[in-house]
């Protein structure tokens, strides 16, 4: 095995200026996330100097047998914390050979709405609170849970510390630290109510930015616990009954909304959210039902509310921004599993394009 570990960790800028270079891209149910790895000449950092490749849709539900090919545009690079040196993780878009978006590519959508010129003006920021739950790999169980049975309630568990707390912790500091080494713009971890359930957030980015550095981090997740045999689950109501489901918080800010007078524009933002309410959660990811029952600190689904300091609440306000007259806000509706480049080209496009 130690020979094994020598060959992986191989330093190729030794011997060569080739590097590696692994496309990413999302795969038929909207949350597989695929990959494959190619071999480039040199280094490269500049997205539109990478060549374009394709796969075989057919055998990710994205494409007929009979006219498999689909074609992956290079959009977002990272630094690869596996490979290291000046190998590459490439977040890749799906296209037809025609040069039409797939319909599972929301990412070509998301990039028109951010590159509109009101939306620009505004420079939206985002922070993305991304939930999963690690699960014990033979028995789809959480981690650190008897396996058919249960650990003690809720309450000891969050931001805890220690062997009958924390469950993974391993995993989370290595996806933290591969994080940053790749690049994205990871601003923390930290331990979730429910035992077993972790959260790291993104942020903040702006624009696109924000949903291509939260699907590189997912991916790295996604390596890291297969590496660990544990598997990562993104379900946002993993164990029934009295234990906390797992969402996607997301925190938005415009221009305008940080500026002196900054919480009448949240104020009326919030307002066309709330107009918006169900088609904002068709939007936010599956089985959110499941979560969003107004227990466990959500808002009941069919209900749009928002508060200061409220986490009961669809939409947050923090103290700080109400007390300074500007700031951020908290969509807490999305789900672990939603789409970043939907959910967040979705609240620009609701609150500066949106005209009532």
């Amino acid at each position: 095995m130690s020979l094994l570990s020598d060959l992986i960790n191989l330093n190729l800028s030794e011997v060569t200026e080739k590097v590696i270079a692994e496309y990413i891209w999302i795969g038929g149910s909207g949350l597989d996330i695929r990959s494959k790895a190619r071999t480039l000449p040199g280094p490269v950092s500049d997205p539109s100097k990478l060549p374009k490749w394709n796969y075989d849709g057919s055998s990710t539900g994205q494409a007929p047998g009979e006219d498999s090919e689909v074609i992956l545009y290079p959009q977002a690079i990272f630094r690869d914390p596996f490979r290291r040196g000046n190998n590459i993780l490439v977040i890749c878009d799906a296209y037809t050979p025609a040069g039409e978006p797939i319909p599972t590519n929301k990412r070509h959508a998301a990039a028109k709405i951010f590159s509109h010129p009101d939306v620009v003006a505004e420079v939206p920021w985002y922070g993305i609170e991304q939930e999963y739950t690690l699960l014990q790999k033979d028995v789809q169980w959480p981690l650190g849970w008897p396996v058919g049975g249960f650990p003690g309630p809720q309450g000891p568990y969050y931001c805890g510390a220690g062997a009958d707390k924390a469950f993974g912790r391993d995993i989370v500091d290595a996806h933290y630290k591969a994080c940053i080494y790749a690049g994205i713009n990871i601003s923390g971890i930290n331990g979730e109510v429910m035992p077993g359930q972790w959260e790291f957030q993104v942020g903040p980015a702006v624009g696109i930015s924000a949903g291509d550095e939260l699907w590189a981090a997912r991916y790295i997740l996604e390596r890291i616990t297969e590496i660990a045999g544990v598997v990562l689950s993104f379900d946002p109501k993993p164990i029934k009954g009295d234990w906390n489901g797992a969402g996607a918080h997301t925190n938005y800010s415009t221009k305008s909304m940080r500026e002196d007078g900054g919480y009448e524009v949240i104020k009326k933002a919030i307002e066309k959210l709330g107009k918006r309410h169900k088609e904002h959660i068709a939007a936010y990811g599956e089985g959110n039902e499941r979560r969003l029952t107004g227990r466990h600190e959500t808002a009941d689904i069919n209900t749009f509310l928002w508060g200061v300091a409220n986490r009961g609440a669809s939409i947050r306000v923090g103290r700080d921004t109400e007390k300074e007259g500007k700031g951020y806000f908290e969509d807490r509706r999305p789900a672990s599993n939603m789409d970043p480049y939907v959910v967040t080209s979705m609240i620009a496009e609701t609150t500066i394009l949106l005209n009532p």
